[in-house]
């Protein structure tokens, strides 16, 4: 069979949540799908949980691939392999713990082959246990237009949204940065500075599990940030080679993004990270247009070492937040 579109789906530690994202997998109304589960040495029931699921639709077999990775590698290697299997016209990637609409894949090849997209994006839907909220995406004409987007944040650069021609991987050599894997997404980036056509459909189709409703702020360990600061850089240098200086203003944006949430954590420490990393992009802080002016008031404060400030901020959020969702 010549497959439409290849799904990579890394499996890790999901017992809770393969059943019903693989459901949703095998029930799409395209055809010609390939499936490639990536087993990611997953310590737990996951892949007894798949082949239960996969056993109730053998019209699929011939289309699944389950391959093994002995020890963990995490998830851009996970990514990778399936990635060095995959036959089909376009990839998808989907994560294991969330689930999606049956006729996406469908609708986003169709529109793909319609407007002879490179890259197809949608909305998607953000799942929290008892509700979900509707996740709106910018539309663009130029794949450059939506790389500024995603640089400045007013753009997801997730993978999970999007339907991407296999060619571009392979004719650009892109891949996830295997071990480092906060971050990982941005990858996406590289496969927009190397598109042609791209095209966005208004409608939501993925469902982006998320249960840890009751986090505040983001907590990062000392390997995330060493994860996201390579990536981070990463990424700039390979947009630098491809772009020169001419992205220099939405690259520091992306800079200034990658460090934001070190102010929301409210501690000295991450105040000094905020000021250590990246120092170079707070020239621009006042002139990124795709974040709040709220982001770029408690960046301007940190960046005048008025952290007082910042500080009072946070204390206020915590405490209307206590009052809002006790």
């Amino acid at each position: 069979m010549k497959y439409k579109v290849s799904v990579i789906i890394p499996i890790y530690g999901v017992e809770k949540f393969i059943g019903q994202c693989a459901e949703t997998l095998m029930q799409q109304t395209l055809k010609e799908v390939e499936y490639i589960f990536v087993n990611d040495a997953s310590p737990d029931h996951s892949m007894e949980v798949l082949q239960e699921v996969l056993t109730r639709y053998p019209e699929r077999q011939d289309s699944v691939v389950i391959t093994v990775h002995e020890t963990n590698k995490g998830l851009p290697a996970a990514r990778n392999t399936g990635l060095q299997m995959a036959q089909g016209e376009y990839i998808f990637h989907c994560d294991s713990d969330d689930f999606v609409e049956p006729d996406m894949l469908e609708t986003l090849y169709v529109e793909g082959v319609r407007h002879q997209a490179d890259i197809v994006w949608c909305d998607w839907f953000l799942s929290f246990e008892k509700n979900e909220r509707y996740m709106k995406q910018p539309s663009f004409d130029t794949a450059q237009e939506a790389l500024k987007a995603m640089l400045g944040g007013g753009m997801k650069y997730n993978v999970w949204n999007k339907l991407v021609k296999r060619n571009l991987y392979t004719n650009y050599q892109v891949s996830f940065p295997s071990g480092y894997g906060m971050g990982e997404d941005m990858t996406m980036m590289l496969l927009f500075a190397h598109a042609d056509k791209v095209h966005y459909v208004p409608k939501a189709f993925y469902h982006y599990v998320k249960l840890n409703t009751g986090a505040m702020s983001n907590v990062y360990s000392d390997k995330h940030k060493v994860e996201l600061k390579h990536n981070v850089s990463r990424i700039s240098e390979l947009l630098i080679q491809i772009y020169g200086n001419t992205l220099e203003k939405e690259i520091a944006f992306l800079k200034l993004e990658a460090k934001f949430p070190f102010l929301l954590m409210g501690d000295s420490h991450s105040y000094r990270l905020w000021k250590e990393w990246y120092s170079e992009a707070n020239r621009f802080i006042l002139q990124n247009r795709n974040i709040s002016g709220r982001s770029r008031w408690l960046q301007w404060c940190a960046w005048k070492n008025q952290f007082w400030l910042v500080w009072i901020y946070n204390w206020l959020f915590h405490i209307a937040y206590k009052i809002l969702y006790r």
